[in-house]
């Protein structure tokens, strides 16, 4: 930890050091509360990749990545969607499950970055949950009337929007054949959106989805 505050250690490093010794993950556990943000970021980051990489190593600390959810520290919380995102794909006792409120809840935050990671986060929770499909549907679908705030403006919105149809996109398939038209709906709400991107996704979304 002292050499990853000193920079005299990379993340990759790090990564790499716990994948040759599991042993070595409450380290990173205890490291990700420091005081220090070199190595309270680093630690949260490298957790997050070993969670995309070898979530059965890392179910076991589920729990931790539920509590970062309400971490005062923006980045933390973004850090513990993505892990328990990724942890979901081998979530054999349903944890997430009870945290699902929790979770979607931060739909309601005032920052941009925060919806947007709950929402970038949803197709991979859809694909290892279906049984959630229509609960992060309905969640998804009103992110179009979510309040602005002076960190979250009506271009935020339409960022978020965007991340919606990525959503979509990645699990439309396991979407209700009645929940269908609604999404569909809800983007080609954005098929003339003054954002090019978005604009962009929601028509390559609706050529690919609508036949």
């Amino acid at each position: 930890m002292q050499q990853l505050a000193q920079k005299a250690v990379t993340k990759k490093q790090l990564l790499e050091a716990v994948e040759s010794d599991f042993k070595l993950l409450p380290v990173l556990i205890s490291g990700a509360s420091s005081p220090k943000a070199a190595v309270r970021y680093g630690c949260a980051s490298v957790l997050v990749d070993l969670t995309a990489k070898h979530p059965e190593k890392l179910y076991s600390h589920m729990d931790f990545f539920l509590s970062l959810l309400d971490s005062k520290h923006r980045v933390l919380k973004w850090n513990g969607m993505a892990g328990v995102a990724n942890l979901c794909a081998v979530d054999a006792d349903t944890r997430f499950g009870a945290a699902f409120d929790k979770s979607y809840g931060s739909l309601s935050d005032e920052y941009m970055v925060t919806v947007a990671n709950v929402v970038g986060n949803s197709a991979r929770i859809a694909q290892a949950k279906p049984y959630l499909v229509p609960r992060i549907t309905a969640e998804l679908l009103r992110v179009d009337k979510i309040s602005t705030s002076p960190h979250l403006t009506e271009e935020c919105k339409r960022v978020i929007a965007e991340h919606a149809v990525k959503s979509f996109d990645e699990f439309f398939d396991l979407v209700s054949t009645k929940d269908r038209a609604t999404v569909l709906s809800f983007v080609q709400k954005y098929a003339d959106s003054s954002r090019v991107s978005l604009r962009n996704e929601a028509a390559r979304f609706l050529k690919k989805w609508s036949s």
